[in-house]
């Protein structure tokens, strides 16, 4: 029954695409005629002819076809496989929603693995029992955080439009007549043309309230109502399954860096991140407002029918002493009367009228009072759903709406703390000091009760920046509530003094306070983000270190004993290699675990992971599960940025899927069901080799990423880097400092920017040799097969590895190593890429017993080989177009901004095709 819901839903995907392609296919013939149609038809079947036969000749006629075109048609017919592969990605985004729908609609036992009713029999089958299901409950807990990390390259107008196509691409599945079926078809033709009619490039980079604004649009469309519906079909099902209510906390929660993360970004001020948390106030009212709206329609009770509660009448009573005796047109319609005044309310709140709710747990009381009235004459075994789920709104988005996260470098809390230090004559060269001394002086300034800032003070206007940034946190707490921010980020955390200084500027904030009696008030947590190698490494130590002083232990107290760490997938992965970077996290977890279990403390890791494979991407649910087990019981955070968000979260059926599936696996992982914990994996002879294998790599990775004085020139040359500044995908700067060094760019170019020329190299390179020089020196095979088997860990690491091969292609990537002017570098370094290419591929193989790479996926394999012939145009197209851009000789403006505008067009459309950017 599974492999035939699978065939049936894959059926419907080829209908879909060759639906959707014959449709484009009309539009380009209304839009170009004959000659664009043909000339988009001609290229790909070149392109389908030489994915099959690799023939030169083939080759050549494909490259003459594109070289031949002039530059109106040329750009039409870059457009056209761009905008084909959209269609492509609403047509799979559809097939993930419809494969869902038909497994609901069985009626056998027949249960989607990985949904929430899966997880449940999970439960069940492995004897968990009622009062350890309680337990559960009460230790689940999983936040994702947004962030406007520069990704996504679609612009939300064209998302849009997206989202109305496959709105009516599941319209099309419940239309019966041959009218429906036509004005849908007309409809969506009207959409494609649309889509072929919009600009597809940003003018401009976003501002910050801009990219607030995009966020903010999947919490308008899709999360306020589907996270109330996955907490409460949860409840319902371990009702139905155990026979008994359990109440389940609100754990799946959203927060935001978005208008809070100032690290390398000067657009984010104090002042923006103030107006953010205006904009999730305003939008949270709004949404809360439609809610009651709609529960009012719904609860039309009269009074005259229904024994109505005491405490309703009298809080009714209440209200309209603050405001007015207006009323429901029907005064016996209680509860109607009771939600117009909520709304009214509500419309105060965001006029901070002084009759408005100044707390969001004053609406969740009115929102008791009406759901224990009801429970008079309702009954209680079936709950009117729209309250409960009104009444898990306010629970899970307060008036706050997202907790938004503030996140800055170390170096820009140093020099803030040096230069305040300086003022009131605590410390002449702060930065001058010794860690020991730094510590010293900081525990000493924690202590003193008495400010050194005054509101008189003059400072420069880094350090002011900064000063200012802690007052803007305690205003919105007094504003917004705690909630609105909770955690301070520290980037570059590389010793204890980097977390005492930002303890430091909160007391000055009034956010950390040490009393007489030696009790410490601490509304915010500090959070290291651990970035590097070298910072892993040191990760242990340092929060030992930390653990150790008794006043950093007396603020863990005040914050519930929970500390944060946030583990960053980019920078370490850029620092030593994919491989080399996932065991280094591991370790690093593991042993951060260890030493906070022995002092009592909570640990809650925050996994900056990027979308792409090279920055820790892939299924949401396949991270949870590879990670260190014992790490999952006190809470998980996880990055959701860029083109991620659009393809998790666009959509309310494949929003809902990817939560669901994150849920289950993470009950079931916390449970000890289904991986290592249950089959004793890693053993220590398994994480020896693998720190054998991460060692080998980590040398065979540097040897070229930073002891070959070509490979710059060769990445810079080779891969449409210094292009896609001007995609305009963001506010934040591609480089830390403005400077050319390697250091200072950040991972999601380098990232971006191999995977635009398809060589993929930050997400494979190096962990062929690892794994290779273990079996050939040792025979060790057999327990790689077995680790690939039983640790879940490591599965994801080789199949992350598949997928990165996969995608990758070396005969596309040598024509962008051809744009690399000295030869000798050139045939070097694309030699040892594609040396260590091949030999990773085979070791992959050998290790998974596959005669294909992605065998164990043959749907995503199946997708990459239909995209093919649809990106490798876009390839060709993007390095001619990146080479005439680059030659010196051109002069003309116009034709330099024509050429460059081509170049963006080919961007779009490869990120489209490969579903990752950065």
């Amino acid at each position: 029954m599974e492999t035939k819901i699978e065939e049936k839903s894959t059926v419907s995907l080829h209908r879909d695409v060759e639906y959707l392609s014959e449709l484009l296919d009309n539009v380009l013939l209304y839009e170009g005629g004959d000659k664009l149609l043909e000339t988009v038809n001609k290229i790909r079947n070149f392109a389908k002819s030489l994915r099959e036969t690799q023939d030169l000749a083939v080759d050549t006629q494909i490259k003459e076809e594109i070289n031949k075109l002039e530059p109106g048609l040329r750009q039409n017919v870059i457009r056209a496989f761009s905008v084909h592969l959209h269609l492509f990605n609403i047509a799979e985004q559809n097939y993930r929603s419809r494969r869902r729908r038909e497994y609901h609609a069985q009626d056998t036992d027949l249960i989607q693995p990985g949904s929430l009713e899966d997880g449940i029999n999970k439960l069940l089958e492995n004897n968990v029992t009622p009062e350890m299901v309680t337990t559960l409950l009460e230790t689940l807990s999983l936040e994702l955080i947004i962030t406007a990390h520069p990704t996504e390259a679609t612009r939300r107008t064209i998302l849009q439009i997206h989202q109305r196509i496959s709105d009516l691409l599941k319209a099309m599945d419940y239309a019966f007549t041959r009218y429906e079926k036509k004005v849908i078809q007309e409809t969506i033709s009207n959409e494609i043309t649309i889509l072929w009619q919009t600009a597809e490039i940003r003018e401009k980079k976003p501002s910050v309230m801009k990219e607030v604004s995009n966020g903010l649009y999947y919490f308008d469309k899709v999360l306020f109502d589907v996270l109330p519906r996955i907490h409460q079909d949860l409840e319902d099902l371990l009702y139905e399954k155990y026979q008994q209510r359990f109440h389940v906390p609100s754990f799946l929660r959203f927060g935001s860096w978005i208008g809070g993360d100032r690290d390398g970004n000067p657009n984010v001020k104090a002042t923006t991140t103030f107006e953010t948390l205006k904009t999730h106030r305003a939008l949270v009212l709004r949404k809360y407002k439609e809610s009651l709206q709609k529960l009012r329609e719904l609860l039309s009770h009269s009074g005259k029918k229904v024994n109505i509660s005491e405490e309703l009448l009298a809080s009714i009573e209440q209200d309209k002493k603050h405001l007015g005796s207006f009323a429901w047109r029907k005064d016996d319609e209680v509860y109607r009367v009771k939600v117009s005044m909520m709304i009214k309310k509500l419309d105060y709140t965001a006029e901070d009228h002084e009759h408005g709710y100044e707390h969001a747990a004053e609406l969740l009381e009115d929102l008791h009072i009406i759901r224990k009235s009801l429970e008079n004459h309702h009954p209680k075994h079936n709950p009117i759903k729209l309250l409960r789920k009104v009444i898990r709104q306010v629970e899970l988005f307060g008036f706050h709406l997202a907790s938004l996260d503030i996140r800055n470098h170390s170096g820009e809390h140093e020099s803030a703390i040096a230069e305040i230090l300086h003022l009131v004559n605590i410390s002449a060269d702060y930065k001058s000091l010794d860690e020991d001394d730094k510590v010293n002086t900081l525990i000493k300034v924690l202590q003193d009760p008495r400010p050194m800032v005054s509101i008189y003070d003059t400072f420069t206007d880094s350090t002011q920046e900064v000063i200012n940034t802690f007052r803007m946190i305690k205003r919105a707490h007094d504003t917004f509530g705690d909630r609105a921010i909770e955690v301070y980020l520290i980037s570059m955390t590389r010793s204890v003094s980097d977390l005492l200084e930002v303890l430091v500027l909160a007391k000055e904030a009034g956010l950390y306070r040490v009393y007489p009696d030696g009790t410490v008030k601490s509304k915010l947590h500090v959070a290291p983000l651990l970035e590097t190698i070298e910072d892993l490494k040191n990760g242990p130590k340092m929060i030992k270190q930390l653990f150790d002083i008794p006043l950093y232990r007396r603020h863990l107290k005040a914050r519930g004993e929970l500390q944060e760490i946030m583990l960053g997938y980019s920078d370490s992965s850029k620092d030593g290699g994919t491989l080399t970077a996932n065991w280094e996290l591991y370790k690093a977890q593991e042993d951060i675990h260890d030493i906070a279990s022995k002092y009592g403390v909570k640990l809650k890791y925050f996994h900056g992971r990027g979308g792409s494979l090279g920055r820790g991407g892939g299924p949401l649910n396949a991270s949870l599960l590879s990670q260190p087990p014992v790490t999952l019981g006190d809470g998980v955070k996880i990055t959701e940025q860029g083109e991620v968000l659009s393809s998790r979260y666009l959509l309310p059926d494949i929003a809902y899927r990817s939560l669901e599936q994150a849920t289950s696996t993470l009950m079931t992982a916390i449970m000890g069901i289904g991986t290592q914990k249950a089959k004793k994996m890693p053993t220590k002879e398994a994480a020896n080799l693998m720190s054998e294998v991460s060692e080998i790599a980590l040398k065979k990775y540097s040897s070229l990423v930073f002891e070959d004085e070509g490979f710059l020139t060769y990445f810079n040359q080779s891969t449409p880097l210094h292009e896609l500044g001007d995609l305009n995908i963001g506010s934040r700067p591609m480089k830390r400092k403005g400077s050319n060094r390697f250091e200072d760019l950040r991972a999601i170019p380098w990232v971006f920017s191999w995977t635009q020329s398809r060589q993929l190299l930050p997400a494979w390179y190096a962990a062929g040799t690892g794994l290779n020089e273990i079996i050939k020196n040792n025979s060790n095979l057999e327990l790689l097969q077995q680790m690939y088997e039983e640790w879940p860990f490591f599965q994801a690491t080789i199949n992350n590895l598949q997928m990165a091969l996969t995608k990758a292609d070396l005969t596309t990537a040598k024509e962008y190593a051809k744009m690399v002017t000295d030869e000798a570098i050139q045939k070097r370094i694309f030699g040892q890429i594609t040396e260590e290419y091949n030999l990773t591929k085979a070791v992959v193989l050998q290790i998974t017993n596959q005669a294909e790479l992605m065998d164990h996926k043959p749907n995503i394999r199946e997708s990459v080989k239909l995209r093919n012939p649809l990106v490798d145009p876009l390839n060709l197209f993007q390095v001619k177009l990146v080479s005439e851009l680059r030659q010196e000789n051109l002069k003309d403006e116009e034709d330099t901004d024509d050429l460059l505008n081509e170049v963006l067009l080919t961007i779009n459309g490869v990120a489209a095709g490969l579903r990752n950017t950065g």
